[in-house]
């Protein structure tokens, strides 16, 4: 009898243990830097996942009036237009149009040694849709981008 519950005590143990390797990740960091980069060049975003949090640093040393970075994500046929409504929105809106319908999630502007976390509603995103998440500081976006997917 005692050997039994043992036996189930551990299975129940190794389950606990096996459960967080089988759920989702749905958060993901991506660092930035003052030679205009993004470290992490494509994100998988699971669809299992109701929210997508991503969490931006930036790694360098200069001040966000120079050198800042923000994360801002929408359909790749987008982002043109979404940069240069962005600029024109200037650096109190985090170069980011307010209301805009195409961006699908944009965090702050941040400057070295700073950090900021944007959520992406994974509903938002379709299967098979290309997606491109950028910086939109003036200049950046030419260099400054990734791409994004929804997997299954």
């Amino acid at each position: 009898m005692i050997r039994k519950l043992s036996a189930v005590a551990l299975l129940g143990v190794a389950g606990m243990f096996a459960l967080p390797a089988m759920a989702a990740n749905c958060a993901a960091t991506v660092d930035s830097n003052d030679a205009m980069q993004f470290t992490t060049k494509s994100l998988q975003v699971p669809a299992s996942c109701k929210e997508f949090k991503v969490t931006l640093k930036h790694v360098g040393q200069l001040p966000k009036t120079v050198m800042g970075h923000n994360f801002v994500l929408g359909k790749t046929a987008d982002v043109a237009g979404i940069n240069a409504d962005g600029m024109k929105a200037g650096a109190d809106a985090n170069y980011v149009k307010a209301g805009d319908p195409r961006v699908i999630a944009a965090s702050k502007l941040i400057g070295g040694g700073e950090s900021t976390t944007v959520t992406i509603p994974v509903a938002k995103l379709k299967a098979g849709e290309d997606y491109t998440y950028f910086c939109s500081f003036p200049g950046h976006a030419g260099i400054m981008k990734g791409s994004l997917t929804l997997s299954k």
